[in-house]
């Protein structure tokens, strides 16, 4: 498998470039614009020719430049020892973050949904860290449940949190940002506890 084009030869320089460019994407991402290659090109200071031997398209740019690929974790550095403690950190964090990088993360949700080839599925949106890092908040409840229950119960917490939530709560719900985090963080425990005290639905 051939190697990227940023880990050959010069690799420093390579890297400094590539940073750019991404950091170009990410500033003009934030101010309501879908960069092309071209146009983080020209706000990078780099030729055209330069950036399309990183990035072959809008959707790569696009999906490099998303602002959640570093993170592997959202608890704190002394997580709590609780589920329901750990869970609400996690979604605390994760909606601050989203909230913060809003005009990226609306970008990656509308790139999402449109029709792709099948590299399109290396979107950010459609890797599923969201639920990684849910599932690590709930850690403490293995033993208790089934690891079936445990990922079941993570997919229903990821559905009522993240953009998508975001999205329809204030756009269509009408909510401000602080009543959307808020309403987030209520769904996710009621579900949790919904899942300890009654248990969860029944798959077919």
């Amino acid at each position: 498998m051939s190697r990227p084009y940023s880990d050959v030869g010069r690799t420093g320089q390579k890297r400094r470039t590539l940073d750019a460019l991404v950091a170009a994407a990410r500033s003009l991402v934030a101010s309501g614009i879908s960069p092309t290659v071209d146009e983080a090109a020209l706000a990078a200071g780099i030729s055209r020719s330069t950036a399309y031997r990183y990035f072959s398209g809008q959707r790569e740019l696009l999906a490099a430049a998303h602002p959640e690929t570093a993170r592997t974790s959202l608890l704190p550095a002394s997580p709590p020892d609780g589920a329901a403690e750990r869970l609400d950190a996690v979604v605390v964090e994760f909606t601050r973050m989203i909230v913060e990088t809003e005009s990226q993360q609306r970008t990656m949700l509308r790139l999402s949904l449109e029709p792709t080839s099948r590299e399109g599925h290396d979107l950010p949106l459609r890797q599923g860290r969201a639920i990684a890092w849910i599932s690590e908040a709930l850690a403490p409840l293995q033993g208790k449940l089934s690891d079936q229950a445990i990922h079941q119960l993570v997919l229903a917490i990821r559905s009522a949190v993240g953009i998508e939530s975001l999205v329809w709560l204030t756009d269509v719900g009408g909510l401000s940002r602080e009543e959307a985090i808020a309403s987030m963080r209520w769904t996710a425990a009621a579900l949790l506890s919904q899942a300890l005290t009654r248990g969860l639905p029944v798959r077919g």
